[in-house]
């Protein structure tokens, strides 16, 4: 969303990641060598990425009413969700059914304490991401990610000396696994309260790795995105060629009451079909982007498939250090869930 996250690109493709970036300047598009964002440096290409962060101008948007959602905003935009709903959507009992939408491709992440990511579906990144300043050495050690056992995924930053590296997180991608276009795009979180800390469900063109391609010009959706000590907001961001790092195109969703992230399970989504992406929070309408939000003579590049990421960053450019004595601290994934318009 606003500030940079490095992205791994793995010289298969498999891994490539992207930028979540934080930097004031606009990124122009390249292949290799582009300014930081949420995706990084670790492609074949070196591209760094744009995760954006905080730097970035962006109107809010506060809803009244209760977390538990409700009545969302009446109406819809471009033929988005129409009725909200609530934040508990997805625990317990068969709830993946969604009016207008159907069902191609899930992780329930309903696996036990030792298990290990469903590889079918997901790939770690392993290794640091200092392209954004980022201070922790992503692993896909257990220690770092694992199930619950109450249906939950757990992804644990951890105070540690690890690699020449102060803290320890994780990352995992759907690259080359799972890589749609278009579709309603979801997950069901419980965000990790801290200084320091940076999680994120985002997303990146396949073609990052092309050397003529690369970070932003490969596009990146940010769809939760927030820091740890501003936990009453969450962050929708779209990254191109022209509109990234600092300046992508993005709004923010503020809690109502001043509730915070870390309290409850919230549902992320954007709903995306061609010419258009729609931001919800708990099935609120919050931002809707579509070409005419492009800056003149920029380019509208969320037109080909994309892999998801998941991962808790530790400390760069957006969040800052971190507080030591915070660690450790989990996000808790209940689902990701993608949908499809039903074949006419």
């Amino acid at each position: 969303m606003r500030a940079p996250l490095l992205c791994f690109v793995l010289a298969s493709l498999i891994a490539a990641e992207g930028g979540c970036s934080s930097s004031n300047s606009d990124d122009s598009s390249a292949g290799a060598g582009g300014a930081a964002g949420h995706a990084g440096a670790h492609a074949t290409t070196g591209g760094a990425g744009g995760h954006a962060g905080t730097n970035a101008s962006a109107g809010t948007t506060s809803f009244g009413g209760t977390s538990g959602g409700g009545s969302a905003n009446g109406g819809s935009a471009n033929g988005g969700s129409a009725n909200g709903g609530s934040n508990n959507a997805g625990s317990g009992g068969d709830d993946t059914a969604r009016p207008g939408w159907v069902l191609a491709w899930s992780d329930e992440f309903n696996g036990q304490p030792g298990d290990g990511l469903d590889k079918s579906k997901w790939e770690y990144s392993v290794g640091p991401n200092d392209a954004n300043k980022e201070q922790e050495y992503y692993t896909d050690r257990p220690d770092n990610s694992d199930y619950d056992g109450q249906g939950h995924f757990m992804i644990t930053a951890k105070l540690e000396d690890y690699m020449g590296y102060r803290y320890t997180s994780a990352k995992f991608t759907s690259s080359g696994k799972y890589e749609p276009k278009y579709g309603r795009l979801e997950t069901r979180i419980k965000l990790p309260k801290g200084k320091g800390l940076w999680p994120a469900f985002w997303n990146l063109g396949t073609n990052i790795g092309d050397p003529n391609v690369g970070w932003p010009a490969c596009g990146e959706m940010d769809i939760m995105e927030t820091v740890g000590d501003q936990l009453t907001m969450n962050h929708g961001s779209l990254h191109g060629p022209g509109y990234s790092g600092g300046s992508p195109l993005t709004d923010t969703y503020t809690l109502p009451n001043g509730q915070t992230f870390d309290q409850d399970f919230h549902v992320f989504a954007a709903e995306w079909e061609e010419n258009v992406v729609r931001f919800y929070v708990d099935d609120k309408l919050y931002e809707t982007k579509t070409p005419a939000d492009v800056p003149d003579g920029k380019t509208w590049v969320y037109d080909h498939d994309v892999f998801m990421i998941l991962n808790v960053a530790v400390g760069g450019t957006w969040p800052g250090d971190p507080d030591d004595s915070i660690f450790p601290k989990s996000m808790l994934i209940d689902y990701v869930r993608v949908y499809e318009r039903p074949a006419q």
